[in-house]
């Protein structure tokens, strides 16, 4: 189809396949009415400075496994200035389809053969036993169009639209020249519309839209950590339910024999799962200090690991205060030790003007009971779900803000 504009003498020319009604063209938006005799009258012209779109009508773009191509484009606007722009596509099998546009976001729309009773405005409506809330009701006046139109376009009378949500899902009901529709909707990501329209420019994206869906599902979230904790709690149990407390060396090394020289433990072999090798040391220091050196070994392997810790106790009167720095007593681990063949090589020390320091007591255990990096993992996703519930409340609070049904007010 054809259609010259007299106003600005730009002819438009589409393949639709049905009856046009209205026509606007998308030069100067001056707008056609098909009279009796089938030709087209200009009526009108809207008048807005709104005409920059990023689909052009006779567009083409690949949609629902079928190829679509805008036939029209409208422009509405809420009192007071609210608006979002519509695109109207049609494909080879006559069927329609319409993309919302509103703030860079997308919404993909069809037409429901479902009636709805909304009247009054219920705050819930069903919709294959599914519950979908309002979100607002309005008058919607149409500021501008382009493109071919199979009905009439209100100029005087307003659209009374209804909109309920569960996004990523909505169903909009419109009352339009005393005609009902429903169109279901569904929110769409920018990158299918980019690569449904090849040379798309899609415009910025911004805030949040009425069906956006959030990055994280809640509940899944919630259910994956319970999921992942228990398996966590599981396997610790199943790897340690055999595995008992193992003294691998206990023993007070008189300074007189071994000061600063190395002593060989027996050999000791552990068995299960990994786990610490906690050192626990005393000495009766006094105002000096002591230091032990100790090597695990693997006789398989012969791999060495080593630690070294210094016992300090110092006390003292001044200023009129007493003092005390450090501890007699030091404890420490060699973590994530594995089954296998060990000995140790100890090497006590002390101050050489400590003469009332006579020993060092040395107590070596593997596997003392510590359920410390489990409750680390589960306290982290406890953080990590709170923090994600946080910024959800948070994104719903600034969707449901333009409604007058609201929760978070």
């Amino acid at each position: 189809m054809k259609i010259p504009c007299y106003d600005c003498n730009t002819e438009t020319e589409l393949q639709v396949g049905f009856e046009v009604v209205n026509f606007v063209c998308p030069n100067c938006q001056s707008l056609y009415t098909r009279d009796k005799e089938g030709s087209f009258r200009r009526t009108s012209q809207y008048r807005t400075e709104i005409n920059d779109f990023p689909l052009s009508i006779g567009d083409v773009g690949f949609l629902n496994g079928s190829e679509y191509k805008v036939t029209g484009i409208l422009v509405k606007n809420v009192h007071p200035d609210y608006r979002w722009t519509e695109f109207i596509l049609q494909n080879h099998e006559n069927e329609f389809i319409y993309l919302s546009l509103s703030q860079g976001h997308w919404i993909l729309l069809t037409e429901m053969e479902e009636v709805f009773h909304v009247k009054d405005h219920p705050l819930v409506l069903e919709h294959n036993n599914e519950d979908y809330d309002i979100f607002e009701y309005s008058d919607v006046k149409i500021i501008n169009a382009q493109g071919f139109f199979d009905f009439e376009l209100p100029q005087k009378n307003v659209i009374h639209l209804v909109e309920y949500i569960r996004p990523p899902y909505m169903i909009s009901i419109e009352r339009m020249n005393g005609v009902e529709t429903a169109f279901y909707g569904k929110y769409i990501k920018k990158n299918e519309i980019k690569k449904a329209f090849k040379n798309i420019v899609l415009p910025y994206q911004f805030g949040v839209n009425v069906v956006q869906p959030y990055r994280f599902d809640v509940r899944n979230t919630a259910v994956i950590f319970c999921f992942i904790a228990l398996m966590i709690i599981t396997a610790n149990w199943f790897i340690y339910k055999d595995q008992f407390e193992q003294n691998v060396f206990s023993k007070s090394i008189k300074f007189a024999e071994f000061d600063n020289r190395e002593i060989i433990s027996d050999a000791f072999i552990l068995k299960g799962g990994s786990a610490p090798l906690t050192i626990k040391v005393s000495t009766d220091v006094d105002n000096s200090w002591a230091n032990l050196n100790i090597a695990l070994v693997n006789e398989e392997t012969n791999d060495e690991i080593y630690a070294n810790k210094d016992i300090e106790y110092y006390h003292g009167y001044s200023d009129g205060e007493s003092w005390i720095e450090g501890n007699n007593y030091e404890e420490f681990n060699i973590c994530g030790v594995k089954a296998g063949k060990y000995h140790l090589l100890i090497t006590p020390m002390k101050a050489p003007e400590d003469i009332n320091n006579s020993e060092m007591r040395i107590n070596v255990v593997w596997n003392e009971p510590s359920n410390r990096n489990v409750w680390l993992v589960i306290i982290s996703m406890i953080v990590i779900f709170l923090v994600i519930r946080f910024f959800k409340y948070n994104f719903e609070k600034e969707r449901w803000s333009e409604s007058s049904y609201s929760r978070y007010n």
